[in-house]
């Protein structure tokens, strides 16, 4: 992960299903043409869905 990544969106890694919901937002936003990635972030304990660049805001 690049230190300036933006994070679209957050999962509990508590989750019964685990990283599943992160991963199939990522599939979805992947799909639409954004290179996203799933990390873990263990101070929170939570799958991050980031972005490498922070996102232009209109």
């Amino acid at each position: 992960m690049t230190t300036n990544a933006r994070v679209l969106e957050r999962f509990p890694a508590s989750h019964p299903r685990g990283s599943w919901p992160a991963e199939e937002y990522a599939a979805a936003r992947r799909a639409e043409g954004q290179p996203v990635e799933v990390v873990m972030d263990l101070t929170t304990d939570a799958y991050l869905v980031v972005h490498p660049k922070p996102l232009r805001q209109s």
